[in-house]
């Protein structure tokens, strides 16, 4: 939707608007066409002239309550229904409830010619008739081509193409009048109708390189601001879908949420959490790899969650995918079984790269997904240059961003080339870069996995070797060597030799460790002999104490009883 400042809004002119109830037109020219005044829709052959006025009357008889005339002077009634019923659009229904009439009026050239004159007053009365047997409130004229190109008078011709307009205006109806494009600097054959409508649009069917994309502009729109820029537009089953190319303002919230990469190595790289929910991620690298593993990795742990997911493949068929996915262990049959995910798998030169724009956007609207994955936009360069494509995406981004929708893209960057750079120039844009790169050494090529940008989170620098087995997804650190960094089996001869290192380490601490318990043990069995020797020593020192008190006190017994018996034979003497 085009972003006008909140002074242009506030300052719109009072023009009352008629909505149109086409997709993303009412929004470029915010309401729809001026009410009660008529509007040129002008384009060439097979631009959708026709289609634009039909559903500008269907959507206006089921949707807004007001009834319609389309007045065709090349198709019957029965073609017309045919053409339409594609979109969905039922006109002989709507003919039984009296809400659409379809007046049918052929115009032979040849009766002008013959006669020479050429008179309206037929025409307004057929009009006027159509209009009041269903109340209508609007009108299309399907094409002035037919209805005027038989008159060879450009006086009378401008004339009555003025006095047609007049009648309609005279009447309040909002009409749809259509034309093909003129010459080469006219926006119509006869170069006056342009200036006569209120509102002018024009249709272009434009082909560049072989590829074909409508576009949409609004010429001119008296008294109201309108969006000035070309809009893509697709036709399909539900009717017009115009897509406003403007990017939008960078308003969008900013979600603090964090949400998985669908590998726990690489979380753990971007701070433990993942990815912030609505940001923009990117994942680059040379062929081979990784590049859709990752996003696959990241499509399953969203519908994990619960959450809807949009695959835009541009590569491989959806059947190959998930073959191809079930070898790392990532079965997404069940995520497609919940219509949790949506493979869209076509060729980037179906369409144009507006139209892909539109595709998207159509897509998205219907899905209503919070996680989108588009691999690989280098896949574009085959239809626009790095420029229109950075354009491109960059709308995109701001797009999804503008929904809360997190979005993950793949680019293939070319062998030899500067890696940290990618092949459409739309880093700039985005908020999470992860680079995959080939490692050749050894005579092996493995693959690593860099950082090189993750904006408001911590995250690692280090370059870990990236590794898909049957077992999944691992990120493993890499060894810096002499020759660089260390992946495959030059990492594992590394971690060999490493592990040798620390066992012979191990071994030779275990040897010391042995030669001084040994150590110990005969110090202990050495002091155990000492301690022996010296208890045997104090207690032969005890029991020689022991008989030396024994004989002391024998001694002195002896003593006290020999003094004894020396006083007892004194008293006698």
């Amino acid at each position: 939707m085009p972003d006008f400042s909140s002074e242009a809004k506030m300052n719109l002119p009072a023009v009352v608007k008629c909505p149109t109830g086409i997709a993303g037109f009412d929004e470029i020219t915010y309401g729809g066409l001026p009410c009660g005044r008529p509007t040129l829709v002008a384009g060439n052959a097979g631009a959708g002239k026709t289609l634009f006025a039909m559903e500008f009357l269907v959507r206006g008889a089921t949707q807004f309550g007001e009834n319609g005339v389309f007045v065709s002077f090349e198709e019957s009634p029965d073609e017309l229904a045919k053409n339409v019923a594609s979109l969905g659009f039922d006109l002989h229904t709507l003919e039984e409830e009296n809400k659409l009439v379809i007046e049918h009026i052929r115009i032979e050239r040849s009766e002008i010619e013959e006669t020479g004159e050429y008179d309206l007053e037929g025409l307004f009365i057929r009009l006027e008739f159509a209009i009041d047997s269903v109340g209508a409130r609007r009108i299309a004229l399907d094409t002035l081509e037919s209805l005027f190109g038989g008159l060879p008078n450009e006086g009378i011709l401008r004339a009555e193409l003025r006095r047609l307009f007049r009648w309609l205006k005279s009447k309040g109806v909002t009409a749809v009048i259509t034309a093909e494009r003129g010459a080469e600097g006219t926006l119509t054959r006869h170069g006056l109708e342009e200036y006569v409508s209120d509102c002018v649009i024009v249709l272009d069917n434009r082909i560049v390189e072989q590829v074909a994309t409508r576009r949409l502009r609004v010429v001119k729109y008296r008294g109201s601001v309108h969006g000035t820029n070309e809009y893509p537009f697709l036709i399909g089953e539900n009717g017009f879908n115009v897509l406003p190319i403007t990017s939008i303002g960078l308003d969008h919230d900013a979600s603090t949420e964090r949400i998985s990469t669908g590998v726990p190595d690489l979380d753990e790289m971007l701070g433990g959490k993942g990815y912030y929910r609505g940001s923009s991620v990117l994942i680059s690298g040379t062929a081979g790899t990784g590049k859709s593993s990752l996003a696959v990795a990241f499509a399953k742990a969203a519908c994990e969650r619960g959450e809807k997911v949009l695959y835009l493949a541009f590569e491989e068929a959806p059947r190959q995918i998930l073959r191809n996915m079930r070898s790392i262990d990532i079965d997404l049959a069940p995520c497609l079984e919940k219509n949790l995910l949506k493979i869209s798998a076509y060729r980037p030169t179906t369409y144009g790269l507006e139209t892909h724009l539109a595709v998207i956007h159509k897509l998205v609207k219907e899905l209503g997904p919070q996680v989108v994955i588009i691999d690989p936009i280098t896949n574009f360069l085959a239809i626009g240059t790095n420029q229109e494509i950075k354009s491109m995406f960059t709308r995109l981004v701001d797009f999804l961003k503008g929904d809360g929708i997190t979005s993950l893209f793949t680019s293939l960057t070319s062998g030899g080339g500067y890696e940290e750079a990618t092949e459409v120039g739309i880093s700039s844009v985005i908020d999470t870069w992860i680079l995959l790169r080939d490692v050749e050494i050894g005579g092996e090529r493995n693959r690593a996995l860099h950082i090189l940008k993750s904006r408001g989170m911590p995250h690692s620098n280090q370059v870990r070797e990236f590794i898909l087995s049957n077992e999944g997804i691992r990120l493993v650190d890499a060894y810096l060597g002499t020759a660089g960094v260390l992946t495959g089996s030059a990492r594992l001869a590394q971690e060999t030799r490493e592990r040798a290192t620390v066992l012979e380490r191990e071994q030779e601490m275990e040897s010391r460790r042995n030669a001084l318990e040994r150590r110990r043990q005969m110090k202990q069995a050495q002091i155990a002999a000492i301690e022996a020797e010296f208890a045997a020593d104090e207690d032969e020192y005890n029991r020689m104490t022991a008989r030396e008190g024994i004989r002391l006190k024998a001694v002195q017994t002896e003593r006290e009883a020999m003094g004894r018996s020396r006083k007892s034979e004194e008293e006698k003497s």
